[in-house]
């Protein structure tokens, strides 16, 4: 010890004993600043694409909840409607990507309004992190009691036997229940005239009215009209029969073969979200939809999914191929 002390004279071991001193204070600082920023360590936004009351709340209210109890803090659900989802989707992508803020899209917004609007303020596979399909549900091909049909063979019948006589309702140019009714027409030959509405609920109590022959619905609008035997469901448009209403044959298989739409729910986060946070995203989604949060869905007519990143891309790019044909041949534009 005598001889390492003489080759380091006093002044160096002071300056040696303050150097590591220093070393040693700054690791525990970084640490603790690390520590202290393990997200999430503050609550998290989620913005919804429509107003309060619409089928996104169904998903994002019950999402919000579960992820809540299991991350440890407070997930808000803000709803910013406006321009078909574009005003909330650009919300997203010009956030910071923390973590933080988070988005809810459906269909529209990454598969349909790319090719409905000239010019939309996000770019659906550059400008988000994509994280999880969260689930997706039919729309159910209704007609008004005084329609006469009672299943889809029937009522392509009598469309094809009164060509421009028959009208269906939707809740605007673009929306899901206007193209859904587009894709049926383009793959069955039918003659059906668009009237859009400013919500379902108006073009429902127009049906009821007997003013419109047919529309689609959601499950939600359309469950308590269908049990009381007020309008009459001929198909989902799943591949797979709703479970909320496995009685009710499938588009495809009541005759159009091939015939698939749905609205489908997925969480994204802007474009740079860190790996760690989509990675406990995915896994505590995941099992979530194996527990509360697919039992939620169940019960709303809405099948879980879970799929991560790589198959929601694919899956986004796949349905962009599909609505973007749709939206063409049906010449709907909006600017």
């Amino acid at each position: 010890m005598k001889k390492f002390r003489a080759c380091f004279p006093p002044q160096s071991l002071a300056g040696l004993r303050a150097a590591c001193v220093l070393a040693v204070a700054t690791l525990l600082v970084a640490a603790g600043s690390a520590a202290a920023q393990a997200w999430p360590a503050k609550p998290i936004r989620l913005i919804l694409p429509y107003g309060p009351g619409g089928g996104s709340d169904v998903v994002a209210r019950p999402l919000g909840h579960f992820l809540t109890q299991r991350l440890g803090q407070q997930v808000l659900v803000d709803n910013r409607g406006g321009a078909n989802g574009n005003i909330a989707m650009e919300m997203v992508a010009r956030a910071p990507a923390d973590g933080y803020t988070l988005g809810l899209a459906l269909t529209a917004q990454l598969a349909i309004n790319p090719f409905l609007y000239a010019k939309i303020p996000y770019d659906p596979m550059k400008d988000f992190a994509l994280i999880n399909l969260l689930g997706s549900a039919p729309y159910f091909l209704t007609v008004s009691k005084g329609t006469p049909a009672g299943n889809l063979e029937e009522f392509l019948r009598l469309a094809r036997s009164r060509p421009g006589a028959m009208t269906y309702g939707s809740t605007g140019n673009g929306s899901g229940l206007h193209l859904s009714m587009e894709l049926l027409k383009s793959m069955s030959g039918i003659d059906i005239v668009h009237a859009p509405y400013k919500s379902a609920g108006a073009a429902m109590t127009d049906m009821l009215g007997e003013q419109l022959q047919a529309m689609f619905v959601s499950y939600g609008a359309g469950v308590g009209h269908f049990k009381a035997g007020r309008v009459r469901p001929l198909g989902a448009t799943t591949a797979q029969r709703s479970r909320a209403l496995p009685d009710v044959p499938t588009i495809a298989e009541a005759g159009v073969k091939g015939y698939e739409s749905s609205v489908w729910y997925a969480l994204l986060g802007p474009r740079g979200l860190p790996g760690d946070v989509v990675k406990r995203l995915n896994a505590e989604i995941g099992s979530l939809l194996k527990a509360e949060l697919g039992a939620q869905f169940d019960a709303d007519g809405i099948t879980p999914s879970g799929a991560g990143p790589e198959q929601l891309a694919a899956f986004v790019r796949s349905e962009s191929g599909k609505w973007g044909k749709v939206v063409r041949q049906s010449g709907a534009k909006l600017d």
